[in-house]
């Protein structure tokens, strides 16, 4: 995945700053992505969600709103309709890119301003939202204690999420009389609600009452065990990954050449997801695969480890070697499945280790059901030693390292 920054004009005229992630490969259509009340483009859940749907050839426009994080103008100014008319500024901005936004996304306050936003962008298919208020005005629970204030002096600061940001009396009064239900009944789009049964930010209701008043196509997916701002990487990872997946069905198709061609075939190519961690996003051919490490060892453990994909590899080639073989003799072997673990051991406990000191041991355990007698069984454990993974390990195989 590539990434430009950009800016463009927001609804005041202020520069709006933006990330635009880009498949590597053929574009199949662009998506804009509208996050969360005083957060930012660069949160967690709108990178990973950036990150998915990048790897399935879709651009992804995410950017901060007016007077949020790397972006202009005052955040005081602005109101609930403000954020939809920057989002119909981001849109233009990505038409005039060539890039016409087909798929919407907003997270919690974004997601309530994506729905009043669609019906004024044209062109687009989709929209999920993930923890939306179906009242913009909801979001002023969340600074009560302040409404007096604002209502008295015009603007007063409040504290979110741990940063203090200025709301002025024109957001209350605007976010007061916004109706999402007349937008949310014309989406003329699929929609996708998700939502945290437990959100104790935006109630679950508020997810019902959306979907209620929208028309099919229309969908809702329960994001159990998250928060609202789906802090655990598990709860982003897998919001992107069903946002991604169903976003397939309403996009159009992939190009002649679709944007994995840009992995050539027989290259797996590996790419850092999170800086912060360990997390890597693995393209195989059209397959998406994560690998992390372990909590004990600074990972977050979203994906098998390094050691554990190579085991997988073994056993995947032990399997599929052993179901070859019986396939083609006819044998009645109803089911394999193959344990492998992984140890360093000391090369006393190795006969055939030569001179070194330290080697790799894996360990198969191999259960074969079905009707087998004792010399088709005994042949099979047999052939499991000619699985081209096992030569690959056994043999001292050479890395050539080149510098892209």
């Amino acid at each position: 995945m590539a990434t430009e920054t950009l800016t463009f004009p927001g609804h005041s005229g202020a520069a709006l700053a933006g990330r635009l992630d880009l498949p590597e490969g053929s574009l199949r259509a662009a998506a804009l992505f509208a996050h969360c009340f005083t957060c930012g483009k660069d949160v967690h859940a709108a990178r990973r969600i950036a990150a998915h749907l990048a790897a399935r050839g879709i651009a992804v426009l995410r950017f901060d709103f007016t007077g949020l994080g790397q972006s202009g103008g005052s955040f005081a100014a602005t109101t609930f309709s403000s954020n939809t008319a920057d989002l119909a500024a981001a849109a233009r901005s990505m038409a005039d890119r060539g890039l016409p936004p087909a798929l919407l996304i907003g997270h919690s306050l974004g997601g309530a301003a994506v729905l009043a936003a669609a019906p004024r962008i044209g062109g687009v298919r989709a929209v999920a939202v993930i923890g939306a208020p179906f009242a913009p005005a909801h979001v002023t629970r969340h600074f009560a204690d302040a409404l007096a204030d604002i209502a008295r002096d015009g603007a007063a600061a409040v504290s979110l999420g741990g940063r203090t940001v200025t709301v002025g009396r024109d957001f209350l009064d605007d976010a007061g009389e916004a109706d999402l239900a007349p937008a949310i009944g014309g989406l003329g789009a699929a929609l996708l609600v998700l939502h945290a049964p437990r959100d104790a930010l935006v109630g679950i209701d508020n997810a019902t009452r959306i979907f209620q008043a929208a028309r099919h196509p229309k969908s809702f997916v329960a994001l159990d065990g998250a928060d609202h701002m789906l802090g655990r990487p598990e709860d982003a990872e897998y919001a992107a990954g069903v946002i991604a997946a169903w976003a397939d069905r309403f996009l159009p198709a992939a190009p002649a050449e679709p944007a994995r061609a840009a992995v050539p075939e027989g290259i797996v190519r590996v790419s850092e997801a999170d800086a912060a961690g360990f997390l890597q996003d693995i393209m195989v051919g059209p397959h998406h695969l994560l690998a992390d490490e372990p909590q004990a060892a600074g990972g977050r453990d979203l994906g098998p480890s390094p050691y554990g994909l190579l085991a997988a590899g073994l056993g995947a080639c032990t399997a599929m070697t052993i179901r070859m073989y019986a396939r083609r003799k006819g044998w009645p072997l109803a089911h394999v499945a193959v344990d492998v673990s992984h140890a360093k051991v000391h090369a006393a406990d190795c006969a055939d280790c030569g001179e070194r000191s330290r080697i790799d041991r894996f360990t198969r355990r191999i259960r074969l059901d079905g009707p087998l007698d004792a010399d088709m069984q005994a042949r099979l454990m047999e052939i499991a030693d000619r699985c081209p993974v096992h030569r690959t390990l056994e043999a001292r195989a050479e890395i050539v390292t080149e510098r892209a």
